[in-house]
């Protein structure tokens, strides 16, 4: 996954946006103000900070070891950091965005989340 096929993922979620709360090169992705997804889109190798259910978290880092590992600079119990442009194929990165994105919209006011479900 490019960088920019990362950004514009990120992006076609129900009102995402891109931040840079911390500094102008960290892209921070949000959705109704909380953060789903945090990447430096330079970096070599790419890495995305995802929320992640806990029991999944240990789950996905024991079956790709390396490319999944506890979030850096994160609760490790609540986030991973996913290795996006390696062995990591593009679908499995894509449902991990998703299922960030989803966790945290889940965990919106009920009100919120109702805005979210109309056009």
């Amino acid at each position: 996954m490019t960088p920019q096929e990362l950004r514009a993922f990120c992006l076609s979620f129900n009102a995402a946006v891109e931040d840079f709360p911390f500094n102008p090169e960290t892209s921070v992705f949000k959705v109704l103000g909380k953060m789903f997804a945090l990447t430096y889109l330079d970096g070599r190798p790419l890495t995305i900070n995802l929320k992640c259910d806990p029991e999944d978290a240990v789950r996905l880092r024991g079956e790709y070891p390396g490319l999944i590992i506890p979030g850096y600079h994160m609760n490790k119990r609540h986030w991973n950091t996913v290795t996006a442009d390696g062995d990591l194929p593009d679908h499995i990165v894509r449902e991990l965005i998703e299922d960030s994105y989803d966790l945290v919209v889940a965990g919106l006011p009920r009100a919120e989340r109702l805005r979210l479900d109309r056009p």
